[in-house]
């Protein structure tokens, strides 16, 4: 399959959420997307992610900035939905079933994923540059305003600047959780 054939099937894609034991999210992860690769299945699964979210824990009076996940217990997976997608995240390891009335997975709305914050990176490619100001909308930053220092569009992720209490700190920070000026 050529990479616009598979581009345009994961337009067709929509995004679940599937329920894992507690605390093991990135096993179920990390099995789901070794067994994509080895099953050849990376035109029925497009993206599987374990929503998480910065926040500052003081330790010994020092702030460190900390990731917990969003939803435990929880996986989100972009896919298919078809019966052999379906049966491979229901015998992934770790799994205990997709969200849904009985067996029935229900998909995520667009407004859904667009809170979740799991919309494509790609959406953002060529959006920031190293010297752009942004304010942060999310996480324990919110409305402090930042300098991008560095740019990972693959990650969708970007480092800032932000000067508080008359000292630069530079922080790592989601696309999403920033807006252009």
């Amino acid at each position: 399959m050529t990479d616009q054939q598979i581009e345009s099937k994961e337009q067709e894609a929509k995004w679940y959420v599937i329920h894992t034991y507690s605390g093991h999210e990135n096993k179920v992860k990390a099995n789901m997307e070794s067994l994509v690769k080895n099953r050849n299945m990376d035109n029925l699964i497009f993206d599987i992610q374990v929503p998480m979210e910065e926040y500052i824990s003081v330790r010994n009076g020092k702030e460190v900035v900390k990731e917990r996940k969003v939803f435990p217990s929880y996986v989100l997976v972009k896919m298919i939905m078809n019966d052999e997608s379906w049966y491979l995240v229901r015998n992934t390891r770790g799994v205990t079933g997709f969200v849904g009335p009985g067996s029935k997975p229900v998909p995520l709305t667009d407004e859904e994923v667009l809170s979740l914050g799991v919309a494509d990176k790609r959406d953002y490619s060529g959006l920031y540059e190293v010297g752009d100001i942004v304010e942060v909308i999310d996480g324990p930053f919110k409305d402090f305003m930042a300098t991008i220092s560095q740019v990972d569009e693959d990650r969708g992720k970007l480092t800032v600047v932000i000067s508080m209490f008359g000292r630069d700190t530079n922080m790592e920070l989601d696309f999403r959780q920033v807006k252009k000026n």
